[in-house]
C-alpha cells in the first residue's frame, strides 16, 4: 500500500460503526481512510506523511447536524447579534450601541434574545423605541417563532389594534388592545416582508462565516432545515449554489426546501424545479422542510390537549396545526413518491401524531421507500406514538441542548403544560428503548450549535459547564441516553438521515476522511465534564478545515 498523507495515531478512536471498536490509529490516503487499527500501521509513515500525535486525546467522526441554520446564524453575527447576551439592560444596551454605529443602516436588525428575559417571554415596543429612535427595527428571538419591534415597524407595517391576528400567528397586545411589540409565529410576516432583501453577497458571507463557526465545533456536514425564503435573512438556496461552485463550501450540506404553509398541492411543480436548480458540489436539496406547529413558551405548539392556564385549569387553546392535517396526508405521499425526504419540525404531540400519520400514509400509498422521513425537535411526545417512529421507519432528531430545567422551562413551559404531559418531554430513553433510529442537530442559530454541549445534557439532563442558567436538579433523567449512543446519532445517526451514511459518518476503511479531534477521551472522564470537552482540529476529506490556536 503505498505512503499514507496522514495518520492519526497514540490515542482512542471511536469509529461510531455498528459494534463500537475502539482503535487506535487512522491513515488516510487522497482523501479517504486507507487503515483503521492499533498500533501497527507504521508502514504506511513515508517521508511526507504527516503524523498527529493524539496524545490520549479521541478522534471521531465528523460531527453531522441534522437540523441547523447556517446562513441565519452568520447573518445574525454579522448583525446585531444578542445571542451571548442574556437578560434585557445588556440586550438594549447592545443594541444602542449597534444603532450609534451604524448611522446609515435603515432597519436596525438582529436577532438572539430568550424569552425568560422578559415578564411573559413578551418585550415591549417602548423599551426598544428608547434605543432605536424613529428608525425601524425587527429582532426575531433565539428560536425564531416571535419578534421584537420597534414602533416604527408597527407604523411601516400598519399595524394597530384593529389589525385581526393572522391565521398562523398573534399579535401580542396590552390591556387596551394595542399591539405591545412582540409578534408571534405568521404575525412577523406582517413587518419581515418589509425588510430590505440581504444581495447574493451578504448571504454568501453569512455562509462562510457560519461555516468556519460550525467547523469550528468539529460539524462537516449539515442539513439545512430551511431553504426558501423564511424570517428576516431570505433564501440560503443561492448563497450555497454560489459558494459549491468556486469549492468555498468545504462541507456536506443537505437542503430542506420550504414549505410554504400558506399555499398548498399546487407548490410541488416549484418545489421539484428547486430540487433539480439546487444541486452542486457538496449541496443539494433534497429534502422538505414542513413546520408542522409553533412552540410551547408562546402556546402555538400543537397540542392534543389545550394548554392550561397556569394553574392547573385547562384554556380553550390547544395550539396551532400550521398544515392542515388533511393536506399533510395528501402532501406527505407525493413528495415521497417524488423521492424526497421530508423534514418535519414538530414540537406538540398533536404536532408529532399529525406528522407520524402522514408517513403512514405515505406507507400505505408507496409501500416503504427509503427516504428517511425526520422529526426534529420532538418536545411532546405522547406516550402511544413513541413505538411509532420504529414501526414507521421515521428518525427522532433530537436537539439534545433542550432537555434541561433551565427558567424558561420552569417559568414558560412547565406550568402551561401541567401533567402529565411536562413527563413526555424529550424522551430519547424510551425512543432508543423502542428500537428508533436517533439523528441529532443543534437548530443553530437558536441555540448553540456545539455538539458536546448537547451530548452532555443527552447523557445527564442537565446544562453543560458553561450553559446554566440556575441551579437544577436533572431533567426527567429517566430519559438520558449513553455517552456512546448520543456521540453516534451524532455522527453516525445524522449522516443516516442525511443519506451520506455510505461515505461519511464512521471511521471505517473507504470512507471519506471527514474527522474531529477532541482535547480529550471524554469516555474517561466524569459525565459530569463530558461539556467540557473542545474540538481541537476539523478535517473534510483529509484536509484541515480548523485548528485551535493551542491545537
Amino acid at each position: 500500500m503505498p505512503h499514507a498523507d496522514l495518520v492519526f495515531a497514540g490515542g482512542p478512536v471511536f469509529t461510531a460503526n455498528t459494534v463500537r471498536s475502539r482503535a487506535r490509529s487512522v491513515a488516510v490516503k487522497d482523501g479517504r481512510i486507507v487503515a483503521v487499527g492499533g498500533d501497527e500501521i507504521g508502514d504506511l509513515v513515508g517521508p511526507s506523511t504527516e503524523i498527529v500525535d493524539l496524545h490520549g486525546r479521541m478522534l471521531i467522526p465528523g460531527f453531522q447536524d441534522a437540523h441547523v441554520h447556517p446562513v441565519w446564524g452568520g447573518l445574525d453575527m454579522l448583525r446585531c447579534d444578542l445571542a451571548e447576551l442574556a437578560t434585557a439592560p445588556e440586550y438594549l444596551d447592545a443594541i444602542g450601541r449597534y444603532v450609534a454605529e451604524h448611522p446609515a443602516d435603515e432597519w436596525i436588525l438582529g436577532g438572539g434574545w430568550q424569552m425568560s428575559a422578559f415578564p411573559g417571554g413578551t418585550p415591549t415596543a417602548e423599551a426598544l423605541d428608547a434605543v432605536t429612535g424613529d428608525r425601524p427595527a425587527f429582532f426575531p428571538n433565539r428560536d425564531g417563532h416571535g419578534a421584537w419591534v420597534n414602533s416604527a415597524a408597527l407604523r411601516l407595517a400598519g399595524i394597530d389594534r384593529h389589525t385581526p391576528d393572522p391565521a398562523d400567528g398573534r399579535i401580542e397586545r396590552d390591556a387596551d388592545g394595542h399591539p405591545s411589540g412582540t409578534l408571534h409565529e405568521g404575525a412577523m410576516a406582517l413587518v419581515n416582508r418589509l425588510l430590505p432583501e440581504e444581495p447574493l453577497e451578504r448571504l454568501t458571507e453569512a455562509l462562510l462565516v457560519g461555516q468556519r463557526y460550525l467547523h469550528s465545533f468539529g460539524i462537516t456536514a449539515w442539513q439545512d432545515a430551511i431553504v426558501g425564503s423564511y424570517g428576516d435573512a431570505g433564501d440560503p438556496g443561492p448563497a450555497y449554489l454560489a459558494a459549491a461552485a468556486d469549492g468555498r463550501l468545504s462541507a456536506r450540506v443537505v437542503g430542506a426546501i420550504w414549505w410554504d404553509r400558506t399555499a398548498g398541492l399546487e407548490q410541488i411543480p416549484s418545489i421539484l424545479e428547486r430540487r433539480d436548480r439546487y444541486r452542486g458540489g457538496r449541496f443539494a436539496a433534497t429534502s422538505v422542510k414542513v413546520m408542522q406547529d409553533g412552540v410551547a413558551e408562546n402556546f402555538t405548539a400543537s397540542m392534543l390537549e389545550p394548554y392550561c392556564d397556569g394553574h392547573g385549569h385547562l384554556t380553550d387553546n390547544s395550539g396551532i396545526s400550521f398544515v392542515a392535517p388533511e393536506t399533510l396526508n395528501e402532501a406527505v405521499p407525493i413528495l415521497d413518491a417524488e423521492g424526497f425526504q421530508v423534514h418535519f419540525h414538530a414540537i406538540g404531540d398533536r404536532a408529532v401524531r399529525e406528522c407520524l400519520d402522514a408517513v403512514e400514509q405515505a406507507i400505505a400509498r408507496n409501500g416503504r421507500r427509503d427516504n428517511r422521513h425526520h422529526i426534529a425537535h420532538i418536545q411532546v411526545v405522547h406516550p402511544e406514538d413513541v413505538a411509532r417512529f420504529r414501526e414507521l421507519g421515521v428518525a427522532a432528531n433530537m436537539q439534545s441542548l433542550w432537555a434541561t430545567y433551565e427558567p424558561q422551562m420552569v417559568d414558560l413551559t412547565l406550568p402551561f403544560l401541567g401533567e402529565p404531559r411536562s413527563a413526555w418531554q424529550y424522551p430519547f430513553g424510551d425512543l432508543l428503548r423502542s428500537g428508533a433510529v436517533l439523528a441529532a442537530g443543534s437548530d443553530w442559530s437558536v441555540s448553540t450549535p456545539d455538539p458536546m454541549a448537547a451530548i452532555h445534557t443527552a447523557v445527564n439532563r442537565k446544562a453543560a459547564p458553561g450553559h446554566e442558567e440556575g441551579e437544577y436538579d436533572a431533567f426527567l433523567p429517566e430519559q438520558a441516553i449513553d455517552l456512546a449512543t448520543s456521540l453516534t446519532a451524532y455522527t453516525a445517526g445524522s449522516a443516516w438521515v442525511n443519506h451520506l451514511d455510505d461515505t461519511t459518518g464512521t471511521i471505517e476503511v473507504g470512507k471519506l476522511a471527514d474527522l474531529a479531534l477532541l482535547d480529550r477521551d471524554p469516555f474517561a472522564g466524569p459525565a459530569d465534564q463530558i461539556g467540557a470537552t473542545r474540538v481541537l482540529q476539523t478535517f473534510v476529506e483529509g484536509e484541515r478545515v480548523y485548528a485551535a490556536p493551542d491545537a
